[in-house]
C-alpha cells in the first residue's frame, strides 16, 4: 500500500510538472515569435529608413542639364613636350575635327554595326541593363574599384557629354539617373545619332562623318558594310586599333566581331557577313597634323593610355613632359630622310629608323620611326623601332658576353674554318639535307676564312663561323638569358633558333637592342627605357615623375671586355678600314654592324659611354636590298658625329686584364699546342718558381686541335676533356682545323721536343736576389707629421746586377719610387691620411733582370 501511495504521489506531481513545463514552452513561443516580429519591424524599419535617405540624396543629387547637350564638359588637353617643357610635341585636342550629320545622313549598316558592337540590347532597354548593372556592381565590389558600369549607348553619350570621367560613385550614379531621363526625353534614332556624332575615332577625328571623309574620303551615308564594320570597332580604343597603326592585325580581328555580331542580331545575315569579312577595304592615306617627333609621340601615347586609360589622356589634361632632345630628334629625321633617300637609289632600301639614348638613365632621346611618318607609299605612320626584325650580326656581341661570363677572354682562340655544324651531315659540308634536320655551314661575308683567330679580332671583323662556334659553347639558353636580363624580350623560343640565333635568326626591336647596347655602356648596369620625365595635371600636381631604376646586370669586367673590342680601330680595320664611319678622333666610340643573310635588314649599333644610337635600313614590306653589309653606318656616323659633340666625352675603363698562364693555352691565345713549356726568356732554362711574371716565355710543340679538343664547354677553365671526342661537334670541328694546319702549318714554327731546355732558370733563384738594408728612417725612429723624411736604401747584387728601381710604402699605402742609380727618396706624412703609432715602411728592391727583395722596418708617426 506504501508502494501505490508513492506511486499516486509521483504521478500527481509529474502532472503538475508537465503543466508547469507546457505552460513555460507556451510562453516561451509566444516570446520568440513576439521577438521575431520584432527584428522584422527593425529591419522593415531600416529599409523603410535607408529608402527614404537614398531618395533624399538622389532628390538632393546636383546632376547636369542632360536636355543641353551643347553644354559640354570643358575637354582638358594633354600636351605632350620636349625634354626642356618648351617645345610642344603635340596637343592631343589641337584642331579637334567634328562635322555633325543627321540620322537619315548616316548609313545604316554603320548604325546596326554601332549598336551590334557597343550596347547589343539598345533598343530594348531604358537606358540602363539590370542585370549589366548588377554583374559590374559585383565585379567593382570584388575589385575594391568603380571602375566598371556596364555602359549602355546611352551612359556613354551622358559620360562623354555632361560628365567628368572621374570614377567616383556619385558620378557613376548621376550617369544612370541621367541615361534613364535622356532615355524618356529622346527617342533611340535621336540618341544614336547624338552617340555617333560624339564618337571618338583617334587623334583629333570625332563622330561619324569626319571618321568617314578622313578613312574612306566618302560621306557617312555611303559607307558600306565592310566599311561600317571598321568605324564601328574603332571607338573601342582608338588609338590602340588606328587603321595607321600597328595593331591592324587587331582592327581586322575586331572588325570580323563586329559583322559576326551583326549576325547573330539579324542585321545581315551569316552569307552578308562571310563576304564582307573577306572584302579587301582600302583606307585613305594618313593626312598630316601638326605634331613633331609623331613616332616618339605616339610611342609616349601608348604608354600613358596603357597606365592611366584612354579617358585620362583624351580629356585628363595632362602635361607631359618627355626625354626628347629636340635638337637631337631635329638632326635624326634630317639624316634619316637624307640617307634613306640615299640607300634607295643605290641599294633598293627605302626606308629607315633611328633610335638614341642616354644610356646612364635609359632616357630616350630621339626616335625616327620611318623617313616620313605622312608617306603612305612606304607605310611611314609604322614604326620600325618597336617593330620586330632580325638583328643579323649585331646580336654577336651577347653571345661573347656570355662567353666571358663563362670564363673565356679576348685572347681565346676559335678557328674560322669551314665547318659542318649538323653531324649527320657530310663533315666537308657538301651533302645537302631537307626537312627540319638541315645541314648547317655558315660562311663569312666574305666567303674567306682566317684560321685560328682570337674573340677580339673575329668580333672586330664580324666573322660568322667562330661566332656560331662560340654560340655553342656558352649554349643558346644562356646567351638568351644573357640578352634578356640587358633588355630583349622577345627571345622566347630556343628551339626554333638554334645555332642561327647568333647570326641574328630571332627577332627584336630597335629600341630594345638599343637599350641593350647601352648596358655595355655602362660597364654592366641596366636602365629601364622611358619617354617620360614628367606628368603633371593642370593644377601643377605631379603624378608620375623620372626615378632612376639601375641594376648591374652583367659582371662590370665583362662589359669592360666587349667596349675594348668593339672600340678597338686596329682590331677592325681589315673589314672597315684605319678611318671607318666608327672612328671618330678624340671620342672613345664602339660599334657593330648586322646584316641579316636574306639582306632584308641592315643595323649599325654604336655607343660612347654618354650616348647609344641604333640604326636600321631596309623596307617595310620585308623587300630584300641589293646590299646589306654596312649600309646603316654613315646615317649612323652622320648622326653620332653630330650627337658626340654635346656629351661629356667620357672613356671607356681600358681592359688591362690579362690572363695568367696557368690559364690553358687556347683560353689565354696560344693554339698551336695544349700544353707549352714555360721557360724564362733571359736565361734560357725551365721556369721556376722565382722567374718573374716578366720574363716568363712558352715553348710550344705544335699539336693543333680544335677548341673542342681542349675544353669541356660545361667547364671550359676545368680540367681537360677525357674525351673530347664524344662531343657531337667534335670531328665537325677537327676536320676544318686539321684541314687547314695540312696547308698552312708550314708557315709556323715546328719546334720539337728536341728545343726543350734540359736546364732551369739560373738567373732568378733564391740566391740572386738583391740584399738590402735600409740606411734611412731608422728601425723605430720617431717621424713627425709634416716633416720630410729621406728614404735611403743600401743596396748589393750577388750576380752583379745594376739597381732598376725601388718603391716605397707605408703600410699599404704608396710612398713614391726611386729609380735607377737614385737611391734616394724624399716624402712627408699628413695627419689626416695617418694614424699615430707605429707603421711598417715596406721597400721592393729591383734589379735590371726582375729579381726582387722586399725589406721592412717599423717606424712611429707622432704630432
Amino acid at each position: 500500500m506504501k508502494h501505490k501511495k508513492h506511486i499516486k504521489h509521483a504521478k500527481k506531481v509529474g502532472k503538475k510538472v508537465l503543466e508547469k513545463t507546457s505552460s513555460s514552452l507556451s510562453h516561451a513561443r509566444n516570446h520568440l515569435k513576439n521577438h521575431k516580429s520584432n527584428i522584422w519591424w527593425l529591419l522593415l524599419s531600416f529599409c523603410v529608413f535607408m529608402a527614404g535617405f537614398i531618395f533624399i540624396w538622389l532628390a538632393t543629387l546636383k546632376t547636369p542639364d542632360f536636355g543641353a547637350f551643347n553644354d559640354r564638359v570643358i575637354i582638358n588637353s594633354t600636351k605632350i613636350y620636349d625634354r626642356t617643357g618648351e617645345i610642344l610635341l603635340y596637343d592631343i585636342y589641337e584642331d579637334i575635327k567634328r562635322n555633325k550629320v543627321s540620322f537619315e545622313d548616316m548609313s545604316v549598316y554603320v548604325r546596326n554595326a554601332s549598336v551590334a558592337i557597343e550596347d547589343s540590347e539598345f533598343y530594348n532597354h531604358k537606358g540602363i541593363r539590370p542585370k549589366a548593372l548588377f554583374r559590374a556592381i559585383l565585379a567593382n565590389i570584388k575589385s575594391g574599384e568603380f571602375s566598371q558600369g556596364g555602359s549602355t549607348i546611352t551612359q556613354q553619350i551622358v559620360k562623354n557629354t555632361l560628365l567628368t570621367q572621374d570614377k567616383r560613385i556619385s558620378r557613376k550614379i548621376k550617369e544612370w539617373i541621367l541615361a534613364v531621363k535622356v532615355e524618356k526625353e529622346f527617342s533611340k534614332e535621336q540618341i544614336l545619332e547624338i552617340y555617333l556624332n560624339e564618337a571618338p575615332y583617334g587623334g583629333s577625328i570625332y563622330g561619324i562623318q569626319e571618321a568617314s571623309k578622313t578613312f574612306f574620303g566618302i560621306d557617312a551615308v555611303d559607307l558600306n558594310l565592310a566599311q561600317s564594320a571598321y568605324l564601328a570597332a574603332i571607338p573601342n580604343a582608338p588609338t590602340y586599333f588606328s587603321p595607321y597603326g600597328k595593331h591592324k592585325d587587331a582592327l581586322d580581328n575586331r572588325k570580323d566581331l563586329v559583322l559576326s555580331k551583326m549576325s547573330e542580331l539579324g542585321f545581315i545575315s551569316d552569307e552578308e557577313a562571310l563576304e564582307a569579312k573577306l572584302v579587301d577595304v582600302e583606307f585613305s592615306p594618313k593626312k598630316e597634323v601638326g605634331i613633331k617627333a609623331p613616332h616618339f609621340v605616339f610611342w609616349v601615347r601608348d604608354y600613358l593610355e596603357s597606365k592611366y586609360g584612354e579617358d585620362a589622356v583624351l580629356r585628363g589634361g595632362l602635361i607631359v613632359k618627355t626625354t626628347l632632345d629636340y635638337d637631337l630628334q631635329e638632326k635624326a629625321e634630317e639624316v634619316v630622310k637624307k640617307h634613306a633617300e640615299i640607300n634607295k637609289d643605290l641599294y633598293n632600301a627605302s626606308n629607315a629608323a633611328l633610335v638614341s639614348m642616354d644610356p646612364r638613365t635609359g632616357q630616350v632621346l630621339a626616335m625616327v620611326g620611318s623617313k616620313n611618318y605622312f608617306d603612305e607609299e612606304i607605310d611611314g605612320n609604322f614604326n620600325i623601332a618597336t617593330a620586330y626584325r632580325q638583328p643579323g650580326s649585331s646580336f654577336k656581341p651577347f653571345v661573347y658576353a656570355t662567353a666571358f661570363d663563362n670564363g673565356f677572354e679576348p685572347e681565346s682562340i676559335v678557328f674560322d674554318t669551314p665547318t659542318e655544324f649538323n653531324p649527320n651531315c657530310a663533315l666537308d659540308g657538301s651533302q645537302k639535307m631537307d626537312g627540319d634536320d638541315k645541314c648547317y655551314n655558315p660562311r663569312n661575308f666574305d666567303d674567306l676564312y682566317n684560321g685560328p683567330m682570337s674573340i677580339r679580332n673575329a668580333l672586330a671583323q664580324s666573322r660568322n663561323v667562330p661566332a656560331v662556334k662560340m654560340l655553342y659553347l656558352v649554349g643558346i639558353n644562356n646567351t638568351i638569358k644573357t640578352a634578356q636580363k640587358m633588355g630583349i624580350s622577345s627571345l622566347n623560343d630556343p628551339v626554333r633558333y638554334g645555332l642561327t640565333l647568333v647570326l641574328g635568326g630571332g627577332e627584336v626591336q630597335l629600341l630594345e637592342m638599343v637599350s641593350a647596347y647601352s648596358v655595355f655602356a655602362t660597364e654592366g648596369v641596366r636602365n629601364e627605357p622611358t619617354g617620360i620625365l614628367e606628368i603633371s595635371r593642370q593644377d601643377g600636381s605631379i603624378i608620375e615623375s623620372y626615378k632612376n631604376s639601375s641594376a648591374q646586370v652583367l659582371d662590370k669586367n665583362t662589359a669592360i671586355k666587349i667596349n675594348s673590342i668593339l672600340s678597338d680601330n686596329q682590331a677592325r680595320t681589315p673589314l672597315w678600314g684605319s678611318r671607318s664611319f666608327m672612328y671618330f678622333p678624340g671620342y672613345d666610340v664602339a660599334g657593330k654592324t648586322g646584316t641579316t643573310d636574306s639582306k632584308k635588314d641592315a643595323w649599325m649599333m654604336g655607343y660612347s659611354p654618354d650616348i647609344v644610337t641604333g640604326v636600321w635600313s631596309g623596307n617595310n614590306d620585308n623587300t630584300p636590298m641589293k646590299k646589306g653589309s654596312g649600309i646603316s653606318g654613315s646615317l649612323w656616323g652622320e648622326f653620332m658625329g653630330y650627337a658626340l659633340t654635346k656629351t661629356d666625352n667620357n672613356k671607356f675603363t681600358p681592359s688591362t686584364e690579362v690572363p695568367p698562364k696557368t690559364v690553358k693555352p687556347i683560353i689565354r691565345g696560344q693554339w698551336m699546342g695544349g700544353e707549352p713549356i714555360l721557360i724564362d726568356v733571359l736565361s734560357g732554362g725551365l721556369a721556376t718558381e722565382h722567374t718573374p711574371k716578366e720574363t716568363l716565355g712558352e715553348i710550344v710543340i705544335p699539336n693543333v686541335h680544335s677548341i673542342l679538343h681542349w675544353i669541356d664547354k660545361k667547364d671550359p677553365l676545368g680540367p681537360y676533356p677525357e674525351n673530347p671526342e664524344n662531343d657531337d661537334q667534335y670531328f665537325g670541328w677537327e676536320y676544318g682545323v686539321m684541314k687547314w694546319w695540312a696547308e698552312n702549318g708550314g708557315n709556323y714554327s715546328s719546334t720539337t721536343e728536341a728545343d726543350i731546355p734540359t736546364y732551369e732558370d739560373n738567373i732568378h733563384t733564391e740566391l740572386s736576389k738583391p740584399i738590402a738594408t735600409f740606411l734611412s728612417p731608422q728601425t723605430g725612429q720617431s717621424i713627425k707629421f709634416g716633416e720630410n723624411v729621406i728614404f735611403i736604401v743600401q743596396y748589393s747584387s750577388p750576380i752583379n746586377s745594376a739597381l732598376t728601381k725601388i718603391d716605397f710604402f707605408i703600410d699599404n699605402t704608396y710612398i713614391g719610387t726611386a729609380r735607377n742609380g737614385s737611391l734616394k727618396l724624399t716624402a712627408s706624412f699628413d695627419e689626416e691620411k695617418f694614424s699615430e703609432g707605429e707603421h711598417i715602411i715596406r721597400a721592393y728592391v729591383f734589379d735590371t733582370v726582375f729579381n726582387k727583395t722586399t725589406i721592412t722596418i717599423p717606424v712611429i708617426l707622432t704630432n
